[in-house]
């Protein structure tokens, strides 16, 4: 589960802006420390410049190529600092703008980046095609991002609940990203009255909200260990296993793929799995 929590973790947590300094250089080696910029940066067509990145940053193939610093919670400082970058690009938290603090002390730049919701995008996109001099490449995919988050949702036809830990249960709430993914799916999250990204939940409540489908990240296409548990079975979905097994590296993040995302899933809706059947993993938008 330490992977769903990582690839959750800006929509669990939520962080309001601290603005980072860009200063006129334009980065030439890039430490990216969360999936979402790393994509980004491939998109506007500065991966070759991306020096260092964490583990969890799997897409595009190309980044995999790229040396990991690790797991990035936190950022290992000396980990960092040996790939001699010019510029670090971090996700907005408390514990990163501690480190950010001590990579600017060694001399090192950095870069403090929202990344909760669909409208995040656009911003750090064109924020991160000023720092590298690739501002018309990028204002093109901000543009277009833009105009995905400002769609307006169409009417929902079934009801969705995010489960991200099972023990006890954390689900998504309004505040994130998910339930943006679900709204423009046309599904409904059952939580979305909680103003947070993220709550923990009793199974009772579980019960008597009875979604229709239980929506988890899930890299390897299995159901999730808790939908065989004894108590999880009085809600309904997991007995009829009305589960959607969502592949983490396109659901779990913002990222320029989001529109894919949504289309992955409005497809999983409409197609309305059988009661005795998980809904597939790998489609064509996802790989």
């Amino acid at each position: 589960m330490k992977r769903v929590l990582f690839v959750v973790l800006p929509l669990l947590l939520g962080c309001p802006s601290t603005a980072g300094r860009p200063d006129g250089r334009t980065a030439q080696r890039i430490v990216s420390l969360l999936p979402s910029f790393t994509e980004i940066l491939f998109a506007i067509g500065a991966g070759d410049r991306v020096v260092g990145r964490t583990q969890w940053c799997d897409y595009p193939p190309a980044a995999l190529q790229v040396p990991s610093v690790g797991d990035g919670m936190p950022p290992n400082i000396e980990a960092v600092a040996a790939r001699k970058p010019d510029l670090v690009v971090l996700y907005n938290s408390g514990p990163n703008v501690t480190a950010a603090r001590q990579l600017e002390r060694i001399g090192i730049r950095t870069v403090l980046l929202d990344m909760n919701r669909l409208e995040d995008l656009g911003p750090a996109t064109r924020t991160l095609g000023r720092l590298t001099g690739l501002e018309q490449r990028a204002e093109s995919l901000a543009s277009a991002m833009d105009a995905s988050a400002n769609v307006h949702p169409p009417a929902s036809t079934s009801t969705v609940v995010f489960v991200v830990w099972d023990n006890p249960p954390i689900i998504i709430g309004h505040g994130s990203y998910l339930d943006q993914l679900a709204a423009q799916a046309g599904a409904r999250n059952v939580f979305s009255d909680i103003a947070a990204p993220s709550a923990q939940v009793s199974l009772e409540t579980l019960v008597a909200r009875d979604p229709q489908w239980i929506a988890v990240l899930s890299d390897s296409g299995s159901l999730p260990s808790f939908a065989k548990r004894r108590e999880w079975q009085a809600i309904r979905a997991v007995r009829q296993k009305h589960f959607l097994l969502l592949r983490g590296s396109l659901f779990g993040r913002p990222s320029p793929r989001s529109g894919q995302a949504i289309q992955v899933l409005r497809a999983l809706l409409e197609n309305g799995v059988g009661a005795q059947h998980a809904a597939p993993l790998h489609g064509t938008a996802a790989q």
